[in-house]
Parts: structure tokens; sequence; C-alpha cells
């Protein structure tokens, strides 16, 4: 199985909940457009400049570390995507609420992540059950 090593998965993850968090403290659309581009290209290029930098520390093998795989990962940078642009039209719009409630779940989703528990995860396993059980009741 390829994947991502852990320790990257982790440094991307802390690069968003900081970026998110700058962006709910000082409002500055910039925070939401420097993770935004990261993510835009790890998805549409699969190139991650912030986990590209990161492997360059990397004491051990690539395969040496617990790995993530690699559609869950796209998977949850979908999801950050798609808030983060939420939060930064809203931001342009002038509509606050939204894009801190936005920035919020990022960040929040991010943080939860580095602490074990990966919503993004859940989520999917959630909705491929729901896919597989609607298979079976088709037959």
């Amino acid at each position: 199985m390829s994947g991502i090593p852990r320790p990257l998965v982790r440094v991307n993850q802390w690069f968003i909940f900081i970026f998110a968090t700058a962006f709910i403290v000082t409002l500055h659309p910039m925070f939401l457009i420097i993770p935004l581009s990261v993510g835009g290209l790890s998805l549409f290029f699969h190139v991650n400049p912030v986990m590209k930098a990161s492997k360059l520390f990397l004491r051990k093998p690539m395969t040496a570390y617990i790995l993530e795989d690699k559609e869950q990962q796209a998977f949850n940078q979908k999801i950050a995507v798609t808030l983060l642009t939420i939060a930064l039209l809203a931001s342009i719009a002038s509509i606050k609420w939204i894009s801190i409630t936005a920035a919020i779940m990022v960040a929040l989703a991010s943080f939860i992540a580095i602490l074990g528990f990966c919503i993004g995860c859940f989520v999917r396993f959630q909705w491929k059950r729901y896919q597989y059980k609607k298979t079976q009741h088709t037959m």
C-alpha cells in the first residue's frame, strides 16, 4: 500500500490549523489564501508544497513511518478547500459570521485530527457505508 507518512500529514494539519486560526483572530484574507493555494495545488496537481518541504526533515525512509491513506487525505483536503473557499468568499463579501464559522470548522477539524480523531475519515466512512447499504437494498 502506498500512502503518506503520518509526520507529513501532521505537518499539513498544523499548517491548516495555524492559518485558519490566524484568520479567525485577524480576519485577514491572506491567512485563507495561503492554505487554499496549497490545498488547491494538492488536489489539482497532486503536489503539496508543505509536505514536499517537510519531507526533507524525515530521518527514516518513508516506508518506516505509519502511512495514511492517500484517498482519505484527498477527501479531507477537499473538505478543507471547500470550507476555506466558503470562508474566503464570505470574507470578500463582508459576511463575517459565515467566514468565521467556516474557518472555525476547518481549525477545529484539523486540531481534532492532530489529537487523533479524523472527522473527515468518519464522514467518508459513513458515506461509504451508506453507499454499500444502498446497493444491498436494491438487489
